[in-house]
Order: C-alpha cells, then structure tokens, then sequence
C-alpha cells in the first residue's frame, strides 16, 4: 500500500513540475509568424500530496493544438548549366511576363548561346514576380532568371533560395520594363537617348520587331522634326521697295540657295554577342592553323540532266545539287579518312571519325550557322535531301538544337547559292577540311576528243569544235600541318569523277 501511494505521489510531482516549465516556457518564434497556430485551453488538476494530511494543490495545466498553416515562399528560378561550356547566353524572348501564373514546363524564355538558341521552362507551378533581363541582355548561368511564387504543394529543392512571405505582407514586383504607355517597346538605351534628345516615345513609330523602338527609329523622327521645323519658319518681313528702274531690270538676277544641312549623322554603336561573339573565337582560331586552298572545274552537266529527268518523273520530288554532292563527298572520304578527321588543339594526336557527318554552312538570320547531316555514309540521296530540309527550316526560325550543331567531321559551304564562283573557305576546328562550292555556269568549252586527235602541224583554217557545258568551280581549304596538296587533289579528282558521272554515285550509294 505505501509503495502504490509513493509511486502515485511521485508521479504527480512529475505532472506539476512539467506543467510549471510550460508555464515558464517562452512563445516560440513560430507562434508569431503564424497566426492562430496554438490554441489554449486552461484546466485544474487536484493532486493529492500526502495520504496523511490530505493536503490538496492546484496545478494550471495547458494543452496544446497545432493548426497546419503553410507558408508562401518565393523561389529565384535559376539559368541552368545548358552544356557545351556555356557561360553565358543572350536572352531573345519572355514567353511570360510580370503577374502571371504558370505551371510546370511551361516556356519562360528563349535565349541563345554562341552555339544554339534554347527554350527555359519552369519547374514549378506559380506566378511571376520579376524578370531579371530584358530581351537582348545577357545572362550568366547559375545567376537567377525569374522570382515564382510558389503554389501549395510544391517541393523546394534545398540547394533553392528562398524567402518566406506571410499572407498579410503585399509582395512588391519589380518590373523592369517601365514604360510610359503599356503598348510601347524600347531598350533602356533607347529610353535614354530619347530622354537625351527630348523626344517623347509616344510620338516615334517603331519599325522593329513588334514595333520596337529602335535608335534608328530616333535619329529620323529627330531628322524629320528639324526639317519641318526648318520648312514652317516664316520669312522676315522685308520692307516694301519702290518699283526697279529699267536699268535694274535688266540686270541679271541673283538666286539666293540655302546652305545645304550639315548636321551630323550619329553613328551606332552595338556590342558583338551571339553567333557573332562565337565566329570572332572560331575565326581567330582558325587564322592561326596554317591551310592551302585548292580549286578545280567540275562538269556537271550529266548530274544537271539526272535531275531533270527526275522532276519530270515525279513532280513531287523536290531535291537540289547538294545531296548529290554531299553523298559524292562521303563516297570520296571513304577512300580518304585522313579528310573526315579531328585534330587536338596541340596539333598532337589525330583522331579519324567513323561516321561521316557533314556540316552545311547557313546565311540565317542569327548569323553563320553550320549544321551537320549524321552518318552520311549510312543514308540515301533521299534521306540526306529531307534532312537538309529539316535543317534549312529550323535554321530560319532560329531553332537548331545543340545536337544539329555539334559533332561534325567535314564541312561544306554552298556560297554558289548566293552568288560567285571561287572563295577561299576558313577551316572549321578541329575539323581538317572544308570545301566552297561556286554557282553553276553555262560555259562553251572546246571538244576534248579533238585535243587528244589534233595534229602538231595545224593550220590556221582548222578550227575546234566545242560545246556548252554546265560548269562548277570548287575550292577546297585543309589543315596543312597533317594534309598535304597531293592527297587534297586526289580527293578532289574522286569527287570529280562521281559528280561527273552521276550513274556511278546512284550504284554505289
């Protein structure tokens, strides 16, 4: 009996000493970010303290209810790691702006490296708070793109930074394109030199893109404002003159001219990035390999007639000279590995590519771009015409992935499409050749069978009959510290020799 009422009297002593703590305990720092997380409910609890006086004491006693309340938070959605050593990318388009909500995988932007343009979707479901950059900055990776307020629900990765927003707090956005009315777009650069020249945007027509107001766009509002300032100006009243003498009038008058306007035009300053940041790294590189350009005729009068012939077939066929040549060309580097080969940047070590992925040099409207066609080797006229087409109509929407871009072993650059004849191509490293195909000429050129049955002692009332002939001039460039002109020139007379009988190419391939 003693030890039960021991062991009931120290139990209780244990139940006011807790309560007493918890009396004394200080509200915690989530109670006050938190409203209504505890609930208190006050209760008295007698505890007998001995059996032999039957003294009694009252102990407070509280009990405690948590409420789920989850906190807003905002997450900075960061530019990741796109590859390829990428440090940093211009950004070309907001798919999004200021206030809205998105979800994930939604497009947040656009923005182009120096080697492909790549679209940024989001990870989590929320709204937009702020952009960081305008279209045309440039952004550096691991730096943030956007602020998202989060939805319930969403998992934080831990290596996010995030700040904690109660719901009684108003969010301030920042928008960093504040303009004066909501339909104009203009850089800050812009903005300032409108500012300086005191000109209202209100008052500028854009001609960029979704009428953007561009420098241009300034300079001739500015132009034309002084000349019809100049027009409106009226004359100075000049006093009246008595009627000219006889004398006077036959005296030949003098046509006042107006100085001609000798305000200066501005010149336009514009920082190289992009595509074109990436040729001024390529071209400097290249310029320091030492390289040998050879050029020869190709008659490609034959392959000129093959395609005829297969349009009238088949109207649905549409295919140029340039698959010809390309799978000409691997059928070439079959026989010349040494040509479809990497070289390391100390000139050290020779790597010979298996597969045969042929670059085609393109004028986009990003700059010089050049995609390859995979495994050349592996696909029909055909199949390399529909993936030229695939690359031609992704390069101008300005869509060519990184994988289009990379990884190519011989490289081809069609100028003849533009316009000329010969060129002088620059290697693509660490690529060890290139080739620069000019326009195709009609050209009267002398029967060789002649040539080879003409006499040493002919007169001068012999002549030689010739022929109009379909000719195409090609220039080839190759690293000249691992390739030598007598091997370029045999591959030049393969390919020569496939383009110029083209039955021969459609057997082989």
């Amino acid at each position: 009996m003693m030890l039960g009422r021991y062991a009931h009297n120290n139990a209780a002593l244990r139940c006011a000493t807790f309560s007493l703590r918890m009396l004394q305990r200080p509200s915690s720092s989530f109670s006050q970010t938190a409203p209504f997380i505890y609930t208190f409910k006050k209760q008295t609890n007698i505890v007998p303290i001995s059996s032999l006086n039957h003294s009694i004491s009252h102990f407070g006693c509280r009990s405690f209810s948590l409420s789920s309340s989850r906190l807003s938070s905002v997450v900075q959605f960061k530019l990741a790691d796109i590859g390829e050593g990428i440090q940093e990318v211009e950004v070309k388009e907001w798919y999004t702006k200021v206030g809205e909500h998105v979800k994930q995988f939604d497009k947040i932007c656009e923005v182009q490296s120096d080697k492909a343009n790549v679209t940024i979707t989001s990870r989590y479901d929320g709204k937009i708070l702020k952009l960081y950059y305008n279209v045309g900055d440039t952004a550096k990776v691991g730096e943030p793109l956007v602020d998202i307020k989060l939805e319930q629900g969403n998992n934080i990765p831990v290596e996010t930074k995030i700040s904690s927003v109660t719901p009684e707090e108003p969010v301030e956005v920042e928008v960093l394109n504040k303009t004066p009315s909501v339909n104009l777009l203009a850089t800050p650069a812009v903005r300032r030199m409108a500012k300086e020249l005191q000109i209202s945007l209100n008052d500028v027509q854009g001609t960029g893109k979704d009428g953007r107001i561009l420098k241009e766009d300034l300079l001739n509002y500015k132009s034309e404002a002084s000349s019809a300032k100049a027009i409106s100006t009226p004359l100075k009243s000049t006093p009246i003159s008595p009627p000219p003498s006889p004398i006077t009038m036959k005296q030949t008058p003098t046509i006042k001219t107006q100085p001609p306007s000798t305000t200066p035009v501005a010149d336009r300053n514009e920082p190289i990035k992009g595509i074109r940041k990436a040729m001024v790294k390529t071209m400097t590189q290249a310029n320091t390999v030492p390289h040998f350009t050879y050029s020869d005729e190709y008659d490609m009068t034959e392959l000129v007639k093959l395609r005829q012939q297969l349009k009238k077939q088949s109207k649905d066929i549409k295919i140029s000279y340039l698959p010809f040549i390309i799978k000409a060309c691997s059928q070439a580097l079959n026989n010349y590995s040494i040509l479809n080969a990497h070289v390391d940047a100390k000139c050290e070590n020779i790597t010979y590519k298996g597969s045969h992925n042929i670059g085609i040099a393109m004028d986009t409207k990003d700059g010089l771009l050049v995609p390859n066609i995979k495994n050349v080797q592996q696909l029909s006229i055909m199949q390399i015409a529909n993936e030229l087409t695939r690359l031609q109509q992704l390069g101008k929407v300005g869509k060519l992935s990184t994988t289009d871009l990379t990884g190519g072993t011989f490289s081809l650059s069609n100028i003849g499409a533009i316009g000329g004849t010969y060129a002088v191509p620059v290697l693509l490293l660490p690529e060890v050749a290139i080739g620069a195909l000019g326009k195709i000429v009609r050209r009267v050129v002398p029967d060789e069978d002649d040539d080879e049955n003409s006499s040493s002692s002919s007169s001068d009332d012999d002549y030689c009959s010739c022929r109009v002939r379909s000719i195409m001039t090609v220039s080839w460039s190759a690293d000249h510290r691992v390739i030598d002109g007598a091997t370029m020139a045999r591959f030049s007379n393969e390919l020569k020799y496939l383009l110029e009988n083209p039955l021969q190419l459609l057997i082989n391939q």
